[in-house]
């Protein structure tokens, strides 16, 4: 099988290549703009086994054309988007030209180039606010409302998929709704690399690292146990491994959403206490006002996956995603 994966030098694609390289035969091009991706990452991805990289935007529609015409793709797995959830507030045409031009145009190469599998990065972003009480999990059919454009952008391609798929016979898509992903490759050979990231674990992995002097709690007043937002962490690999499992499902089954979560969630509060004992550093957080849009409890219902495509997760352990997010960030200058 010959897999194209776009944004395979950002966090969650290259894990996703780096799997694919460990434990497939299949021929894999990356593609990557290297805006938010490193070169570095794709160097050592190489150290696994040889592959096409292709220094390429999604907006050069010409290039992206001449790239399917030269290359007889099986399936494409599509990570490379926006994703800062405040810049799309802030410019959401960005975001609609970057996620959802740019992604549509990706979809109609597949249907013009006879490429029938696609794999798309999608989010728990897409739906928005759901009002939930602790104990409460998402399922795929719980309705979507996204409350900003980056969850707006992403839905957008899961209806286009939608549609393709019932107007192109052959052409089937699995869209994985991340929840919160975190933590690095176990052997430390990649990781999350960006040094202004948003992410809880990332933040606070910085922070007992002192390359933030604090780090802040937005709000303490919220409808859980400890007034804090729950959310569904994920470790990276095993969201990677769930991708794996959707190469493998796709060709023999129905087009789908599927959540990517443990259908377990932690408070600020607790990932934040997990990070000071791993790093044995009791550093200094801050409690300051709410964000607007961050909805109290986020928690996957991944019935779903499990059932379908036997996805069963290795690394659901908070602890040992703070601690490879806490090895990674002491590599990382």
């Amino acid at each position: 099988m010959k897999i194209l994966i776009t944004g395979g030098a950002g966090y969650i694609g290259s894990h996703v290549a780096k799997h694919i390289l460990k434990e497939t035969d299949f021929n894999l091009t990356i593609i990557d703009n290297l805006s938010t991706g490193f070169i570095e990452t794709i160097e050592t991805l190489k150290t696994i086994r040889a592959f096409e990289f292709v220094n390429l935007d999604l907006s050069d529609w010409n290039d992206l054309k001449k790239l399917f015409e030269t290359h007889e793709f099986n399936a494409v797995i599509h990570f490379a988007a926006s994703l800062i959830v405040p810049e799309s507030v802030e410019n959401p045409l960005k975001y609609y030209l970057n996620n959802t031009s740019n992604g549509t145009y990706l979809i109609k190469c597949c249907i013009d180039h006879n490429v029938n599998y696609f794999i798309f990065s999608s989010t728990a972003a897409v739906y928005g606010e759901p009002k939930l009480t602790t104990n409460d999990k998402i399922k795929e059919t719980h309705p979507t409302n996204p409350i900003n454009p980056y969850g707006q952008s992403k839905l957008f391609i899961e209806k286009i998929l939608k549609d393709t798929a019932k107007a192109h016979n052959g052409f089937k898509y699995v869209a994985l709704r991340y929840f919160n992903v975190a933590g690095a490759d176990k052997g430390g050979l990649i990781g999350q690399s960006t040094k202004n990231a948003t992410h809880l674990i990332k933040v606070a992995a910085q922070t007992a690292l002192g390359k933030r002097d604090k780090m802040y709690i937005f709000g303490d007043d919220y409808p859980t146990p400890d007034g804090t937002c729950i959310r569904d962490y994920i470790d990276v690999d095993d969201l990677a491994l769930a991708h794996i499992k959707a190469l493998k499902y796709i060709p023999k089954n129905e087009s789908g959403v599927f959540n990517c979560g443990y259908g377990k969630g932690f408070s600020v509060k607790e990932v934040i206490q997990t990070m000071k004992e791993v790093s044995g550093n009791d550093f200094e957080v801050e409690i300051t006002d709410r964000r607007k849009g961050d909805p109290a409890i986020l928690v996957a219902d991944n019935t779903k996956i499990v059932n379908s495509m036997g996805w069963s997760p290795k690394y659901n352990n908070l602890k040992l995603i703070c601690k490879t997010a806490l090895e990674w960030e002491r590599k990382i200058k």
